[in-house]
């Protein structure tokens, strides 16, 4: 995080940010806001006077990883300054009341519902005041009516990413003109996340996000547009789309295809050289969003499809679509177009009712789609969710057992999928330049999970450069390219 020095008079606050892409987004409007509200953001949480962690709560490992951080954020009030530490994000939604309950070291939860009024919520704290927190609810029932609408039909809840400001916002807030919403970057990295929408419908058996996130709400094209702008004023060269469900972009405002054309706007944003899309559901991935993201200048060749597996009858108990041959044939209509774009998934392993049967489809799958990353996840029970109930339950031991052989798998492929590429011209976006190094990614590479690229031959190297370069090895799912001259 970039600290903010404004006064020494003002309450300083250090933002942990934890989970996804998704969250970072949502901490740039709460650090917006809070400076706004008066107070400075300080990258050492050692002299903060208050602490907020932005929370996961998508499966048992991330909430521990958010218990654990709020408890060493806790410790602060003795070895450092910090008078509060504050929980906010998907844990703190989904949990209120019962995570305030059950560990007091945190001063307070905050829900989605008080974003708006973060920095009054922050300042009453500080003060003494008790916050109460909410008692969560289920967030799917609050159903928007169209963007204009979306607060008042959704009984006045907030939705992180959507709510707009007044403009007198102090300089370096987002954006300049256009639609408003307040942002504040957290760093000076040369991609930054831009939220195309909130919430999911679907009801896969496994995931409970919708429950605490809501209902799918897209956000309109001009706002992510002038956001975009914004971004790329302040540095950006890449702008990752972000959401629980990028395919579905635009249904809710009546126009199922509004993604394709958004892309190309946000393609022309001058200085804006990447737009990469995560997040597509292989059934909603259309042909022709796959020939819009294969074909459009600018939009870099990178799909990101979360399979979640491959065999029909655990696709099914998982209430998703597809099939080892129609995902087959999804990744060979993306080749065609483009065949050096970069495909990457997750899948799930051990989920109830799986066999060993079904655990081989899903391995003989992998080994022929041939994709660039690929992450494996062992199922556990979520709260809340269908699959709790259902029958069929394997034990932790072979959960984890699969899991293992799978990563294994997975590790072997993206390797041999990245040898590959040796030979291949790549262009890649410099990120770090430290002792020697030039570290970046290739347009096929997603930000931080899809390994990276190490580029030799260059002389004055920085980061939010973009060059032209020649695979010559490989280390696992890692390049190592030599450069030509900047793109």
């Amino acid at each position: 995080m970039t600290a903010e020095t404004r006064s020494d008079s003002l309450t300083s606050v250090h933002l942990i940010t934890l989970g996804c892409a998704r969250n970072e987004v949502d901490s740039s409007e709460l650090a917006a806001r809070l400076e706004v509200g008066g107070f400075q953001l300080v990258d050492d949480p050692e002299a903060a006077d208050a602490v907020m962690v932005n929370t996961c709560g998508f499966i048992e490992a991330a909430k521990k990883d958010s218990v654990d951080t709020l408890l060493a954020a806790a410790d602060l009030k003795t070895d450092g300054k910090a008078q509060a530490v504050v929980a906010v994000g998907c844990m703190a939604e989904r949990y209120g009341k019962e995570l305030a309950d059950s560990l007091p070291e945190a001063d307070a939860v905050l829900g989605f519902d008080d974003y708006a009024s973060v920095a009054e919520r922050l300042q009453s704290i500080l003060a003494g005041n008790q916050h109460q927190a909410h008692v969560p609810r289920d967030r799917r029932t609050l159903l928007p009516i169209s963007p204009v609408d979306r607060q008042a039909a959704a009984g006045g809840a907030a939705i992180p990413g959507h709510a707009p400001v007044a403009p007198d916002l102090p300089t370096g807030l987002a954006p300049a003109s256009g639609p408003r919403v307040v942002r504040r970057r957290l760093d000076g990295a040369p991609s930054a996340p831009l939220k195309l929408a909130s919430g999911c419908d679907r009801r896969c058996t496994f995931c409970a996000i919708p429950s605490f996130r809501g209902a799918y709400v897209s956000r309109t094209p001009d706002e992510i547009v002038a956001e975009a702008r914004w971004l790329a004023e302040n540095g950006v060269r890449e702008a990752f789309l972000v959401s629980e469900n990028s395919s579905s972009y635009g249904k809710d405002l009546g126009d199922i295809r509004l993604l394709e054309r958004l892309l190309g706007d946000l393609a022309a944003v001058d200085g804006l050289d990447w737009v990469r899309v995560s997040y597509l559901q292989p059934a909603e991935t259309r042909p022709t969003l796959v020939q819009t993201m294969a074909t459009t200048p600018g939009v870099v060749p990178y799909f990101d499809l979360s399979f979640q597996h491959a065999s029909a009858p655990v696709l099914r108990r998982m209430r998703r679509f597809g099939h080892t041959e129609t995902f087959l044939g999804l990744i060979e209509s993306i080749r065609a177009l483009a065949p050096r774009a970069g495909i990457r998934s997750n899948v799930i392993v051990g989920f109830p009712g799986e066999t060993e049967d079904d655990v081989q489809v899903l391995s003989d799958f992998l080994i022929a789609a041939g994709l660039d990353a690929i992450g494996v996840f062992g199922y556990s029970d979520e709260e809340g969710t269908e699959a709790v109930g259902f029958d069929g339950k394997l034990s932790e031991d072979e959960i984890e057992d699969r899991r293992n052989r799978l990563t294994d798998l997975a590790d072997e492929l993206v390797a041999a999928r990245a040898e590959e590429r040796i030979g291949e011209p790549v262009r890649v976006l410099i990120e770090e330049v430290a002792d020697g190094e030039v570290i970046g990614r290739a347009e096929h590479q997603g930000p931080e999970v899809d390994g990276a690229t190490t580029v030799t031959g260059l002389t004055d190297a920085r980061p939010g450069m973009i060059v032209s370069a020649t695979v010559i090895g490989t280390d696992g799912v890692d390049l190592i390219a030599d450069a030509g001259e900047p793109a």
